[in-house]
């Protein structure tokens, strides 16, 4: 795989790890929360090392991206550390929008549940405990 420059992995990291809402971190707040740890650094700084029009920051600077990103410091450095933190971040996303898909799903259920009966809210679960049974007896036989 070909060498990555450091404004391409930095904008992988804004395009992998997203605020709870899911859009992308602006360069002013990334700036912000780095500045709240003591590192000054300028949004129009972090602008220039996603452009590619400065390519040599600082160690502290480095340090300070990985650390608002969760990422080790190496991510910049080494190529396979940066596959592999990329992935992981992939699966995270993924992950996080099935949950918040989930969420959705259970919020509509729970908001029509508490609009049945007692009586109906013990069918429905009655008639979930059962969809659930089969489905891991499905499960079961394709494993």
């Amino acid at each position: 795989m070909a060498e990555r420059s450091l404004a391409d992995k930095l904008n992988r990291l804004f395009a992998l790890h997203t605020s709870r809402s899911g859009a992308e971190y602006s360069n002013e707040q990334v700036a912000a929360a780095i500045a709240d740890t003591g590192v000054t650094i300028s949004q129009s700084y972090i602008w220039q090392l996603r452009k590619g029009r400065k390519d040599n920051p600082t160690f502290k600077h480095l340090q300070a991206l990985a650390a608002f990103f969760g990422v080790p410091v190496s991510y910049f450095f080494d190529d396979e550390v940066t596959d592999r933190v990329n992935e992981q971040l992939e699966r995270l996303r993924d992950e996080q929008r099935k949950l918040d898909e989930l969420g959705g799903e259970v919020q509509l259920m729970a908001m029509r549940a508490g609009e049945l009966s007692p009586d109906r809210r013990r069918l429905v679960m009655e008639l979930l405990d059962v969809v659930y049974r089969q489905e891991q007896a499905e499960r079961g036989e394709r494993t």
